[in-house]
Order: C-alpha cells, then structure tokens, then sequence
C-alpha cells in the first residue's frame, strides 16, 4: 500500500508546528443545527472525517457494559481507569487506533472532533488522542453536557498527545469536540490541558480546524485566564476572547484554509436556516467546491456521519455512517440502537494482535492491510466509476436509490407511519450495509 504523504513535503521539524509544514492539507468539519434551525423538531448532528488517503475508516458497535471496579482499560497508548458502567455506542473510526473521529451513544450524544493548532505548543508524549477522549466521553455520558465533563476531567489527569497517524513520523494535534444531544450542543476547544466551552441552544453551527470560540464563553478552565495573562497573551482587563488569545499569531496556509471551510459552511447552514434535515446536511458534506468534502494530495474524506436526535424522548435517535471514502460517492446508511443492534461484520477491519504497528515497539515500522469488506467492495466500485462510465452511472444511481431507501423508511419510523418490531430497527444498519455489498457485487 502505498504511503499517505509525500515526507519530504510534508514533515516539518518545528516543535511549534508539531510536525506539520504550513502547506499540509488537513480539514474536518463539523455540522450541528438546533430547532428553530432545523426543519423538524430535532438536533441535527453532522461531520466530515477527513484523514490520510488510504486509512482506512471501520465502524464499530460497542455494547453496553459493567466492570469490576478498579479495572484499567487500554486506549490507543495508555491505560485509564475504567468506570463501572458504560453506555453502548456506534464509532466510526480509523481502524489502527481505539478511538473515533464520530460517534453517538444510546443515549443519544454525538460528538466529533477536530485537530486543532494553538500558541500551546503540542507534544509528541504519548497520552490519550483526542480520538481516545471521544470514545470516552460518548461511553460514559448520558448527555452532551456530562460528555463535556468527561472530557475536560480526563483531559486535566491525563492529557492529551501521541501520534494521530500510522506513519513513523509523529503528526500531533490538540483537539477541538462539537457534542450534541437531543436538546442542545456544545463546542469545546481545547489547548493542552486548557479549554473553553460555549453552549448552544438554538441555531445552526459548525466548527472546522480552528479556535472559534470568542467572547462567547459558558464554561472554562479555571486557569485559563490566569495563564493567558501570564504567558503576556492578555494583559487581564477588558474581554477575553479565547480564539483571538490562543490562536497562533502567524496563521499557516492550513489554518487560511481551514478559515474559508469555516464560512463556506456557515453560508450552507444560512441558507437553509429554518429547513435542515438529514438530506440537507449529507448534501452540505458532499460538497467539494467548499472543500468540506475533500480531496486534496495525501488526504481526503475517509467516512462521514449525519445523526437525526429527536427532541421527543419516545421516538428513537437515526445515525447515517457511511464505513467508506468521499460521502459524494458513498451511501449513508442508518443506524438505530435497539435490541438486535449488533457488530456488522462486513464493516469492521481485520485486527493483528501483538504484531499490529500500532502496539510494536517501535511503533508503526511496517503497514497491514486492514480494508474491511464493504470498504473493498466500494473501491472497486469507485475504479468504475472513473473508467466506466455506463456502469458507473449505474452504480451511482443504485448508491442514490438505497439511500433513498434508507431516508424514507426513517421519514415513515419518525412520522409514526412505520412501526417495525424492535429487532428489526437493530439490524436496519446491517440490512443496507448488506444491500449495499450486494449492488457492489
């Protein structure tokens, strides 16, 4: 397999850059829309997870579990202590590291991150990943507001750091979270130990690898300030404005571009203010003239996910995952929590034990294949797409109309005009993930 990068462009020794050059391509997006801003009574979750070119992105059924107290429990690279209960939760995520990029939990929170740059320099020691700190949160927090603690708790014992991509040359970042629940959300921007929080309660908004959190701010960390105007950042009057504060002075290229995905999205969230839905929000992820859907060198949209959060706490929570790169030519599939909710095997990536790169010391020196089965199917079915133009077409369309499929029968479960039985809302992602491997065959 081929590798992600070109090194020598790429790779930079600046610690302050840590390991980036200023023309690197890296983005991530993320989408919320609250009612007023929603065209029906529900939160409306969305995000693009954009990483190196041939990472393979799997998803991931975790189930609901009771462990024995004083437990620890292995993250990408080091252990935590383990709570006694955590909630079931589906994870898209890159397929070497414990983490995700996305995911909810059967409670309803979705969260996605973003890699961030700040005048906290970052470090290449290993700690949790900001990937680590998602799959944590969404286990162990029953809304978006608990996650949030969860999150700045473990980020304040542990810390953050490691590096976030298989490759042997670190590439490390600090981490910016959009949570979302049934009623609300949050963004939480972090830098190092430190953070700020604003919280959301109507509206639409979108966070895209930058610090975008102001003077706007609903909960912080208590030092934050304190070491701003110790570092001579703030001089301690007049506002606190944490992105102007921590942001990097000198932006690089990433960050310019980072900025104008920022108001590309914005823009596609105004204009349909009052009427987003699922499809609006898939068809905002699918757009490459933004550069929200990317492709770009060493990178591009490895998975995406749109989750529909009804406020009404007696219809269920949809998450559309798709398992497969560049959403303007995958299906987003649902997922439902219920009975028969389990691990779709055709979506999930070989595993390698002792000998995976990532748990070898050193680490990542060799490279695996962990393509997972419908990741396969779809790759074949893209090299179609590009040389074959009748049967690429047809391809597409059968992609558009399994979606199609998928959207209605959510329209019919939320209008309370289809009331399938509990197992079978379980198996709903295995169902279209299924019909999806077959049209690829």
């Amino acid at each position: 397999m081929e590798r992600w990068h070109e090194r020598d462009r790429l790779i930079s020794t600046s610690p302050q850059m840590a390991s980036w050059s200023p023309d690197t391509p890296c983005s991530c997006d993320c989408f919320v829309s609250v009612p007023p801003a929603s065209a029906i009574p529900a939160v409306i979750f969305a995000k693009n997870s954009d990483r190196p070119r041939e990472e393979v992105q799997e998803v991931v059924f975790v189930p609901a579990g009771t462990h024995v107290p004083g437990s620890r429990l292995q993250c990408t690279y080091i252990e935590v202590e383990q709570v006694s209960r955590t909630h079931a939760a589906i994870l898209s995520r890159p397929s070497w590291l414990w983490g995700a990029e996305m995911g909810a939990n059967e409670h309803g929170v979705c969260i996605g991150n973003e890699a961030v740059w700040t005048k906290e320099p970052v470090g290449t020691g290993e700690a949790l990943l900001g990937m680590d700190l998602l799959r944590l949160a969404l286990e162990r927090g029953s809304s978006a507001q608990e996650a949030l603690h969860v999150i700045t708790g473990l980020l304040e014992r542990y810390g953050q750091g490691g590096s976030c991509w298989e490759d042997p040359m670190p590439f490390c970042y600090h981490n910016t979270f959009l949570l979302a629940d049934r009623t609300e959300a949050w963004v939480l921007e972090t830098a190092g130990r430190l953070w700020a929080a604003q919280r959301i309660q109507e509206g639409a908004h979108n966070i895209s690898n930058q610090l975008s959190i102001g003077t706007d701010i609903s909960a912080e960390h208590p030092e934050l300030r304190p070491h701003a105007r110790a570092q001579g950042w703030w001089g301690g009057q007049g506002a606190f404005d944490f992105a102007q504060i921590f942001s990097l002075t000198q932006q690089p290229v990433r960050m310019e571009a980072a900025k104008a995905r920022f108001r590309a999205g914005r823009e596609l969230l105004q204009q349909r203010q009052g009427g987003i839905t699922a499809e609006v929000m898939m068809g905002i992820l699918r757009s490459k003239e933004s550069g929200i859907c990317m492709d770009s060198g060493g990178f591009r949209t490895t998975a995406s996910m749109v989750s529909v959060l009804p406020q009404d706490p007696t219809q269920p929570c949809v998450h559309f995952l798709t398992a497969t790169p560049d959403p303007s030519r995958s299906v987003f599939k649902p997922f439902i929590f219920g009975v028969g909710a389990a691990q779709v095997p055709q979506v999930l990536s070989p595993t390698f034990g002792a000998q995976d790169p990532v748990r070898s010391l050193p680490r990542f020196q060799t490279q695996v294949d962990r393509r997972h089965a419908l990741y396969r199917g779809h790759q074949v079915a893209l090299g179609l797409m590009e040389s074959e133009q009748d049967r690429g077409q047809q391809l597409r369309q059968k992609q558009r109309d399994l979606e199609q499929e998928g959207l209605e029968a959510v329209r019919g479960l939320l209008a309370r005009e289809w009331a399938p039985p509990p197992q079978e809302l379980g198996g709903l992602f295995q169902a279209f993930v299924e019909k999806e491997s077959r049209a690829y065959a």
